[in-house]
């Protein structure tokens, strides 16, 4: 469909700060009402600031990522608008699907509370399902046809959850296609990523490459399963996430797993003598994935593994996990899951 400015201001109050739902570097994100297909239907509008520089090649570069790029792991974009404003300014700005569970960073490092006001988390093997979601996107990307995509700054915030809380990987306004001039007058070149997540080679100029990406998938997998960004307070330029970890093993993994993922989530009806041995498997797949995120983050770009082979890995611990729990508990874990996403989207 084609929208002007007009129908995009209507749809968000104005560009109202209470449906201010994100900001990043290249512009703010706003969720909105539109009228398509003889019904309203919610929208995320990303609107860009063209006085920042690099914003409109940052425009440019979702465009024509997403326009050729389709998988149910990625956000879906309905359209762009290229206009001028009421001041007679340019104006740009894209429409996605709007996703209800909001981003996969909120649920890692924010209060999201349940109507009764106790703080809701994800469950280790809702975190698995989602690890595995954004590894099928990077895989559909980097052997994308005919030229691989780089998606170039991986991150919490940039992952965002469906109704489902099926992962859907967003904000490809760094992104790249393998081996693409990037020579620009302004900075947007040169920017590869976010602190904590940019693989080491780019700080050295190198050429953006699928193993850059892998880079920070891995990072991403440490984080998700300590819970620690690796930007935190408690990490300098000696010890950094992955070393944190890779210290931890063999003997301290659970030392330093989140402690929200050790909780039991048996139910009243399952036999006590199950609880041990739940518990020792669910440590064994959480070692096991932390050991992929280590892999994945190596500093040597030709030491880490094709993300192809990191989503196998992680397939492989999640059916594992499944063949040996009871069947009424992966009955429960599915319901925990649906339920726990609902209560996020009435929120």
């Amino acid at each position: 469909m084609r929208v002007s400015y007009v129908e995009l201001a209507n749809a968000t109050d104005g560009f109202l700060s209470e449906n201010l739902i994100g900001a990043g570097s290249f512009g703010s994100v706003y969720k909105g009402r539109m009228r398509g297909n003889e019904q309203h239907v919610a929208v995320a509008v990303k609107v860009l600031n063209l006085m920042q520089r690099g914003a409109t090649q940052s425009f440019i570069a979702e465009c024509e990522t997403l326009r050729c790029a389709r998988h149910r792991n990625l956000v879906k974009i309905l359209t762009v608008c290229s206009s001028i404003d009421f001041q007679g300014r340019d104006f740009k700005a894209l429409v996605y699907e709007f996703l209800p569970n909001g981003n996969l960073d909120q649920w890692l490092h924010q209060d999201i509370m349940e109507d009764g006001g106790e703080h809701k988390a994800l469950d280790w093997i809702g975190r698995l399902h989602i690890a595995i979601d954004v590894a099928s996107s990077l895989d559909y990307l980097h052997q994308h046809k005919p030229t691989p995509i780089i998606h170039c700054d991986l991150k919490p915030s940039n992952i965002l959850l469906d109704s489902d809380m099926v992962a859907h990987v967003g904000d490809f306004g760094l992104a790249r296609f393998l081996h693409q001039d990037t020579y620009q007058s302004s900075g947007w070149a040169s920017l590869r990523g976010s602190i904590g997540y940019a693989a080491a080679e780019y700080g050295l100029g190198n050429e953006v490459s699928t193993h850059g990406d892998v880079y920070s998938y891995g990072i991403l997998l440490l984080e998700m399963f300590t819970g620690k960004s690796p930007t935190h307070n408690e990490f300098g330029e000696a010890i950094g996430l992955r070393k944190y970890v890779q210290m931890a093993f063999p003997d301290r993994v659970i030392s330093i797993v989140d402690q929200q993922l050790l909780t039991e989530t048996e139910s009243k009806e399952a036999s006590i003598s199950y609880s041990g041995s739940i518990r020792e498997m669910k440590i064994s797949c959480i070692a096991s994935i932390l050991q992929v995120g280590i892999f994945c983050s190596h500093e040597t770009p030709a030491e880490r593994p094709q993300i192809g082979d990191a989503l196998k890995e992680l397939q492989a611990i999640r059916d594992k996990f499944h063949k040996h729990l009871p069947s009424f508990l992966v009955k429960e874990h599915h319901q925990k899951a649906t339920d726990t996403s609902q209560e996020f989207s009435s929120a």
